[in-house]
């Protein structure tokens, strides 16, 4: 039986159905509910990585982000005027200090990575991982940028909703801690786009020279001692090699933002990106980069392939109870 929405559709012509078609789907697209698993999913990974990079920031952390350090605070305010571009370690100069700062943002780092008061501390960490990032501008690489969005859309989220001790806690009071949600939906939105973004712009910026076409740029990044951490010279005789995996990273960044949307063609896309990051991880020394793009991957996975991976808050709670 047809409403009387519908049949005021129907009988004023094909635009306006268009209209209101087009108007439903964009509030499916955006305002669904979704379940918390992948954002939780993400939280776990992307603090595991972030905790790990930031951990190193530590071992010279002085020579980073002291107030002599590669930046020296007085040189920082002159490149950066905007009130943005603001960083807590600006307001430290003695290096005790400035370690004391730090250990407790790793300790921040953690408690995200847990899911403890995670409402609170998805929006610190994020706060924090951009703060570190305006301090430590001429260390900075894809990794950082990467890991900075992905905190700042985890924090939209709820992403304490589902493998977290938030969620575990929640259960064990009989509260309903991982229900869907409107904004869980928006924060998984914003990462896929963005990541659509990041591939879409790395093609565009590989076309404007010509070794990518030319099919010679893997050989090129292969061989540089900058990047290398294990010798690829042997692919040097099998040059067809190095054509097909460069204008094969190439064609899939390039259809990345538009095939990852299709059901048909998201697996693989998906599979694709693997190899694809795996292989830049190990060849070129940056694995933590290429865990995090993965990690970036995974909002548009499957939730339900997520839950065969990690274990469920009723699988936790049997696991304590197994413990005591």
């Amino acid at each position: 039986m047809k409403t009387d929405l519908e049949d005021t559709v129907i009988q004023s012509g094909p635009l306006t159905a268009f209209i209101h078609s087009w108007s439903r789907d964009w509030n499916q697209f955006w305002f669904r509910p979704a379940a918390p698993n992948t954002l939780g999913a993400m939280r776990i990974f992307v603090g595991l990585i972030v905790l790990y990079t930031h951990f190193t920031w530590g071992l010279e952390l002085s020579t980073f982000l002291g107030a002599d350090g590669l930046l020296p605070l007085e040189y920082r305010s002159l490149l950066f005027e905007s009130p943005f571009a603001w960083s807590h370690f600006d307001w430290f100069s003695n290096n005790q200090l400035l370690m004391a700062v730090h250990i407790l943002g790793l300790l921040m780092i953690a408690m995200f990575t847990l899911g403890i008061w995670t409402n609170w501390t998805s929006v610190f960490t994020a706060l924090l991982i951009i703060s570190y990032a305006n301090r430590g501008t001429g260390a900075l690489f894809g990794l950082d940028q990467v890991s900075s969005f992905l905190c700042i859309y985890l924090a939209i989220g709820n992403c304490g909703g589902a493998y977290s001790i938030d969620q575990w806690i929640a259960k064990r009071r009989g509260a309903g801690q991982g229900r869907s949600c409107t904004r869980n939906r928006i924060a998984i939105r914003l990462i896929q786009i963005h990541m659509c973004a990041v591939y879409l712009f790395a093609a565009i910026g590989k076309l404007q020279g010509t070794t990518w076409l030319n099919g010679e740029a893997v050989w090129g990044t292969l061989a540089s001692y900058e990047y290398q951490s294990i010798d690829m010279s042997w692919i040097a005789n099998h040059m067809w090699l190095v054509a097909i995996l460069t204008l094969g990273t190439l064609a899939w960044e390039l259809a990345y933002p538009a095939l990852i949307w299709l059901k048909l063609t998201r697996p693989i896309m998906l599979l694709f990106s693997i190899p694809i990051h795996l292989g830049i991880g190990a060849c070129m020394g940056m694995l933590s980069f290429g865990l995090v793009m993965l990690v970036g991957n995974l909002a548009f996975v499957d939730p339900r392939w997520l839950n065969k991976l990690l274990p469920s808050s009723a699988e936790l709670e049997l696991l304590s109870e197994n413990m005591r």
